[in-house]
């Protein structure tokens, strides 16, 4: 079977305390969903606020906030070009090859993709390693890593990565969902904001907000 994941690029993150996450690891990927609960949540919201961490370079842009809150979100609120460290994982779990995305990657380049399927045909994506996908007429092969020669490959039929591709782009739509919720209950003054730049970051579409109860109920 092979598997593909929409993944985000973990880094240490010792010492956070603006909200609760997950035990700090000194690398790895976390695949984003509608699954994840509250501590994974509040974890890959970190990590891509920690992306967009930087100090202002344009004068038009606002001065960081003096609260360490709106300080640590201030880049993610306030940068056009948001990043989010990461990509799709593909997995076939009948050898154990999997895909990573390489070093620099980011999650919106999964649009990539379309080039394999229905533009030139081929598609890089990052490096360290060097993931590389190309279309070999009706099949796609994936390389892990095309700076090996002796690299382990993927391959699959254009129609099922297709359809893998599709359903990894839902789970990130389901993801942006309960991270909006999610948003609502820890992030309650910013919410609306990070909801927005998390869309943006991922290159997916902002979820409608949460529906409100009403009132006598």
């Amino acid at each position: 079977m092979i598997l593909v994941q929409p993944v985000l690029e973990l880094r240490a993150h010792d010492g956070f305390t603006l909200w609760p996450i997950s035990a700090s690891a000194p690398y790895g990927f976390l695949p984003l969903s509608g699954a994840l609960d509250d501590v994974e949540v509040g974890t890959a919201v970190m990590r891509i606020a920690a992306c967009n961490d930087l100090d202002p370079e344009d004068e038009d842009r606002a001065a960081r906030p003096p609260d360490p809150l709106g300080s640590f979100l201030h880049g993610l609120l306030t940068m056009d070009d948001l990043f989010a460290s990461g990509g799709l994982r593909i997995t076939d779990t009948s050898t154990g090859v999997t895909l990573l995305p390489g070093c620099c990657n980011g999650l919106d380049e999964r649009r990539d993709w379309s080039e394999v399927l229905d533009g030139d045909g081929w598609a890089s994506f990052g490096h360290d390693p060097s993931p590389f996908a190309e279309r070999h007429g009706d099949d796609v092969r994936l390389t892990v890593d095309a700076e090996r020669d002796d690299s382990p490959v993927i391959e699959l039929p254009v129609v099922r990565l297709r359809r893998l591709l599709d359903a990894a782009e839902q789970d990130l739509v389901d993801f942006l969902g309960v991270a909006a919720e999610w948003a609502v209950r820890v992030l309650p003054d910013h919410a609306v904001a990070v909801s927005a730049a998390l869309a943006r970051a991922l290159a997916v579409p902002e979820p409608a907000p949460p529906a409100r109860s009403r009132p006598g109920r």
